[in-house]
């Protein structure tokens, strides 16, 4: 089959407009109402059959050509971060405290613009899914839709999902065999004692000198207690106790960030949080609660699939755009419920603007309109190959 170039995507222009129309109406996880609205309504005018509220906001559109048997599912996610805008762009955020900083617009834009030339082309046999994704930030959205019957109610043979990097070269496409990006739990610690005035420690059950303990031997957990070949990783990130000088509080908490990849050393790790603040408050005579949520699963790649989409990149861009990364990262992605229930690849399309571009899920942050055509011929493409009517 023919591949299309990026000059090929249909009406670019209104896609980018779309995109930054979306950047300047952010809504947070389970909330984009008008997000679903203004996908849903341009999916229809393409032509496809659309299915909403899955997930609350979620959209499911579905095109069908041919007699194919096989169907490909495609997820982009919706859904903006509680961050106060700093771009200056003439399209910023319209709603105080939240913005796209994670390129969100940018992936619900690019996969559009694709399903658009997908629709007028269709030069494909068999059934293509596309996945409007909400709540990828906080809410596990793509487990809600799992747990809500996405796949029993649109099969797929495989489901891919793209996200944007800016510290990656512009249309360099990254990819990764097995694991891509790790599990990520939290941790609240409450260390309870007996307050008093700050004159008087000896009177008193000080939560701040054992929550300190409890930190510091936290740190032993990934170089005491895990393999050094196993990626993890404990990070303290907050502690909230006390007012002022002269008082010590009765109470204190601790909020702790974990990413593992393995389901044994994340266990592990739960194990010895909970044993390392349990001991270390009752050797100062205080207890400890210790809340341990657990929020995303690893999101583990797929072989096949991913070398799929690999190959496919290697033909529209070359070897120098077409990398694999050197290791996971310890970033998280929800994703990975999808690819739990059905084969399938996340991979990561370069976006950078130059050298201080700024990352993701910073406030100056702006999804580079420059990389949605390169995205969207990807996009066409592999629904395309993958439903050609010679694919296996």
């Amino acid at each position: 089959m023919t591949l299309i170039t990026p000059k090929d995507i249909v009406a670019l222009d209104e896609f980018i407009a779309m995109r930054r129309d979306f950047h300047a109406h952010p809504e947070l996880g389970l909330e984009e109402a008008r997000t679903s609205d203004v996908v849903a309504a341009a999916l229809e005018s393409y032509g496809y059959e659309v299915t909403r509220g899955l997930a609350k906001t979620g959209v499911i559109a579905t095109l069908r050509a041919g007699s194919g048997n096989r169907a490909i599912g495609l997820r982009a996610d919706m859904d903006a971060l509680p961050i106060i805008e700093e771009t200056g762009a003439p399209y910023a955020s319209k709603t105080a405290g939240l913005m796209h900083a994670c390129g969100h617009d940018g992936h619900t834009a690019t996969l559009l613009a694709a399903a658009r030339t997908l629709a007028e082309r269709r030069n494909f046999d068999g059934t293509i899914h596309l996945i409007f994704q909400p709540a990828e930030e906080n809410w596990g959205g793509a487990k809600i839709m799992v747990e809500e019957g996405v796949f029993e109610r649109f099969p797929v043979d495989a489901v891919f999902g793209m996200h944007n990097d800016p510290s990656l070269p512009l249309g360099q496409f990254t990819f990764r065999d097995g694991p891509i990006m790790a599990a990520v739990d939290e941790c609240f610690i409450t260390v309870q004692g007996n307050g008093g005035h700050g004159s008087t420690p000896e009177l008193t059950a000080d939560p701040i000198v054992a929550g300190a303990a409890i930190v510091t031997a936290l740190q032993s957990i990934v170089s005491r207690n895990i393999a050094a070949l196993d990626p993890a990783v404990v990070t303290v990130a907050a502690f909230h106790g006390g007012t002022v000088s002269n008082i010590i509080p009765s109470s204190a908490e601790i909020v702790v960030g974990i990413r593992s990849f393995s389901p044994e050393v994340r266990d592990e790790i739960e194990r010895r949080i909970k044993r390392i603040a349990t001991a270390q408050a009752e050797s100062f005579g205080l207890t400890a609660k210790v809340d341990y949520q657990r929020s995303y699963d690893a999101t583990i790649n797929h072989a096949a699939e991913t070398a799929f989409a690999r190959d496919l990149s290697r033909e529209m861009w070359g070897e120098a755009l077409t990398v694999d990364f050197a290791r996971p990262m310890m970033g998280s992605e929800d994703f990975g419920y999808f690819l739990v229930e059905k084969p399938g690849s996340y991979f990561f399309l370069g976006t950078a603007k130059g050298p201080d571009d700024p990352g993701l899920h910073n406030p100056k942050f702006d999804f580079n309109d420059e990389a949605l055509a390169l995205g969207a011929a990807y996009w066409v493409n592999l629904a395309e190959r993958y439903l050609s009517r010679d694919a296996a």
